[in-house]
């Protein structure tokens, strides 16, 4: 069996410290690991992360090159500061409102992360801002109105595919009118399908239009769709992204550590009600432990339900691993 059909390729981790933990290189050369999260725990300068990427790329076996991810969103989040380039808020960038700037914000940004050998940003956000009171999404967003979002997600998603790094619309449904913090608790979103369809849903759309490679799931219950299940874990959510939206692309969950389900499913229940509801690829951004477990259930599960998500990322390997791990290799001279 290649290491591109192993279940735990579709399972991307994090982990602590700045170098690359010995049980998680083994994992990888065995084709066990999917992809690597990077925080900025991991970072200490360009040249610590060169190694450690490049360490990466090497370990992981020639039929199934690794994707190396992070959060480089700007502002707020960028787990990658000085002395790389600070990227502004995305608020700050809808609000000059200049697709093209965009573009080229995203393209600059796409060669800073190849140059480190990674081949996947969770960004941009596409969330739409119409609570002022949210507590995680704020300036994160583009702006306050579906039509401001979607443009700028447009000209974000091809300036950084263009530059070679995939990219990733989050967080799906739509995170941007909640006054909870999924981190800590469930948020609801309280409204019907319309409204889903008017506000929230039309930058996911254009994004998918505009090639997106990956769409992140938001950990938030929406009762109209599913009254029990946040969106990670609802097929009947997910079913709009699929079907309606027509994405083919790989649905990433949120961090499966997040409060909003780690309080009330068990591990198993999280990997299992992922792939059943639609989610390809299982985020595990801190604990080993937890991490390994997950590999577990993984591993356990019926070649049904792992044939879509594995082909799914291995096309994302392909369309993006190559690049990143050929800069990353090379780095090393």
């Amino acid at each position: 069996m290649s290491a591109a059909s192993e279940p735990g390729q579709l399972l991307f981790v994090g982990f602590q410290g700045t170098r690359v933990p010995d049980a998680l290189a083994a994992l990888v050369a065995a084709g066990r690991i999917g992809g690597v999260v990077l925080f900025s725990r991991n970072v200490e300068g360009p040249e610590q992360v060169r190694a450690m990427t490049r360490a990466l790329h090497a370990a992981a076996p020639a039929d199934s090159p690794l994707l190396v991810a992070v959060d480089q969103e700007g502002g707020r989040v960028q787990r990658f500061r000085a002395p790389w380039t600070l990227w502004p808020p995305m608020r700050a960038v809808g609000d000059r409102d200049d697709p093209e700037a965009t573009r080229s914000l995203a393209a600059a940004l796409a060669r800073e992360l190849l140059d480190l050998g990674i081949g996947l940003d969770f960004a941009p956000v596409v969330d739409v801002a119409t609570e002022p009171s949210n507590p995680v999404i704020g300036d994160r967003s583009f702006g306050e109105t579906p039509e401001r979002v979607a443009r700028h997600a447009v000209a974000f998603v091809e300036g950084l595919q263009g530059g070679g790094v995939a990219a990733c619309a989050k967080h799906f449904p739509g995170h941007g009118d909640t006054t909870r913090d999924s981190h800590h608790e469930l948020p609801t979103l309280a409204h019907d399908l319309a409204r889903l369809r008017r506000v929230e849903l039309p930058p996911f759309r254009a994004a998918v239009t505009a090639g997106v490679a990956s769409v992140m799931t938001a950990h938030i219950l929406f009762p109209a769709l599913d009254a029990e299940r946040p969106a990670t874990l609802s097929p009947a959510v997910l079913g709009i992204l699929r079907r309606e939206l027509g994405f083919d692309g790989v649905v990433f969950s949120d961090d499966l550590e997040m409060r909003a389900v780690a309080d009330v499913w068990p591990i198993g229940e999280r990997v299992r009600g992922c792939l059943e509801a639609g989610v390809d690829a299982l985020l595990i951004c801190s604990e080993h432990a937890l991490w390994e477990e997950a590999l577990r259930v993984l591993e356990a599960q019926p070649e049904a339900l792992l044939a879509g998500p594995l082909r799914r990322v291995a096309a994302l390997k392909r369309r993006f691993g190559p690049a990143a791990r050929a800069r990353a290799l090379g780095a090393g001279g």
